[in-house]
């Protein structure tokens, strides 16, 4: 027990997950073959907390070496104490990067262990704004043959999803007539009614981008993520006010100061929960965004992030990531139903996430020390 007579964090635990991908995967800028989960467990009051990141398995030794000691015997109810705690205790280690995203996969485990003590699914907790939020299938990566991204589309559509995201930027934008058709290939895939969406990952210059961008137009493309690095602010804001389609950026905000910088550079916010600070920071970006007019879109980690963005007003979507999806659904018990395009978190009543480890799948993927 804290000394307030509430129960108190008992203990941190953490593990590496290695998820090998279905397929090799790139973007515009990158290439992988594996997905790394760190997966964090929170004790206290009789229950336990899940949370997780997806990053450097480093970021394990960060919750062991620097955090579970500024957590440990507060009370489980005081999440945004704790944080701030986190964030404290790393002021010399540097907060930017995995150090965030552990802060991140704590603060969210700390969440579900405070609505797991109350008895309550995490959307109630938190309060709800709408029942159920958006979906849009993401994935296309740059990797795939034209069967394959086929089999993709038709399998988000057959699940009732209606938005669609492609990776395109492919080698540092360096295949811009491929970009092009795969775009085309999607739009002619997913039908004219449907919305679709391209992913550069910042591969593009300014110029190229915009380029690209006008001739997306023509293909009714509606969403343009990163057309150029998230840290050229100003090149964001210049193709933002040159191509129709709306220009998204944020994924790699690891602090609240970023997302105010980013704000009047994009017509809508995107935050991960994983890397920005936890849902604790996760909701305070969906604040500032709405106090400036725009809609926040939750990045990856549908599951981390489908019970905070049942609580916020300004919504637009998560992302129902391919790669998280697939490790979400193998690890957890209790992953959510995307049918019609939307996941409806909490509804069947259990606590806290309403996410159960399959222990013997996280033993499987474990990393040995």
């Amino acid at each position: 027990m804290s000394t307030t007579g509430t129960p108190a964090v008992e203990r941190l635990d953490v593990q590496v997950l290695h998820f090998p991908t279905d397929a090799p995967e790139a973007d515009g800028t990158l290439a992988w073959d594996r997905t790394t989960m760190v997966l964090v467990r929170a004790h206290g009051g009789g229950r336990t907390g899940v949370g997780y990141t997806y990053g450097d398995p480093a970021t394990a030794q960060v919750v062991t070496e620097l955090l579970a000691g500024a957590v440990t015997g507060r009370p489980v109810f005081d999440v945004p104490a704790a944080n701030e705690a986190m964030s404290r205790a790393v002021r010399n280690a540097g907060r930017p990067g995995l150090i965030a995203g552990a802060i991140s996969a704590v603060d969210i485990a700390l969440w579900d262990l405070k609505a797991r003590v109350l008895g309550l699914p995490l959307a109630d907790l938190l309060g709800r704004a709408h029942d159920e939020s958006s979906l849009y299938g993401s994935g296309g990566f740059t990797t795939y043959t034209h069967d394959r991204l086929a089999e993709q589309l038709d399998g988000w559509a057959e699940q009732g999803l209606t938005r669609f995201k492609i990776k395109i930027g492919e080698r540092w934008g360096a295949r811009e007539r491929r970009d092009l058709e795969r775009t085309e290939q999607a739009r002619a895939l997913v039908g004219d009614h449907a919305e679709l969406y391209v992913d550069a990952n910042g591969a593009y210059t300014r110029k190229q981008a915009v380029r690209i961008g006008r001739t997306l137009a023509g293909l009714g493309v509606s969403w343009f993520e990163e057309p150029v690095s998230s840290d050229d602010l100003a090149g964001l804001a210049h193709v933002r006010d040159a191509v129709t389609a709306d220009v998204a950026g944020g994924e790699y905000g690891y602090d609240l100061p970023y997302f105010a910088r980013m704000i009047p550079a994009v017509d809508c916010l995107q935050a991960d929960a994983t890397r920005c600070g936890g849902i604790t920071v996760w909701l305070r970006a969906a604040a500032l965004a709405q106090a400036h007019g725009l809609q926040l879109s939750g990045h990856c980690a549908p599951h981390a992030h489908a019970h905070a963005a049942a609580a916020v007003p300004n919504l637009r979507h998560l992302e129902w990531f391919h790669d998280h999806v697939r490790i979400e659904n193998l690890l957890f018990d209790g992953a959510l139903d995307p049918s019609g395009g939307a996941v409806r978190p909490g509804r069947a009543g259990e606590p806290g996430l309403g996410l159960a480890i399959r222990a013997d799948v996280a033993e499987q993927y474990r990393v040995r020390a």
